[in-house]
């Protein structure tokens, strides 16, 4: 009987931690999964290094979004760099692209 006793705090001392531990990541990742659907987010982290905070540079509002998105999610390189990386390899989605394309667009209206 005492064996069994300690076998089991044993156990719960080693799985207790490891189920705490999952729990927090779990968590975790469910925040930043949030945070990655909103468009400013993702262009403030993604984006605005290169087209500045007002979508200023290498940015067209006038081509067709479908451009945009594909330009985006593939990537495009033009006659000098800095090219347009592939994003669709990083994880962003069509949705998300094309949320980005119109969160951008906001960024160039004259109220801005």
């Amino acid at each position: 009987m005492n064996s069994n006793r300690i076998k089991f705090f044993a156990i719960a001392i080693i799985t207790l931690p490891l189920f705490v531990l999952l729990m927090i990541n779990t968590n975790t990742t469910r925040t930043y999964a949030r945070v990655d659907d909103d468009a400013a987010t993702v262009y403030k982290t993604k984006c605005q290094a290169c087209h500045s905070p007002k979508a200023e540079k290498f940015f067209d509002p006038a081509k067709p979004q479908e451009e945009q998105v594909t330009a985006i999610l593939k990537g495009k390189k033009s006659e000098k760099p800095p090219y347009m990386p592939a994003f669709e390899e990083k994880g962003i989605t069509a949705d998300q692209a094309k949320a980005l394309v119109d969160y951008m667009k906001t960024l160039k209206t004259p109220s801005n």
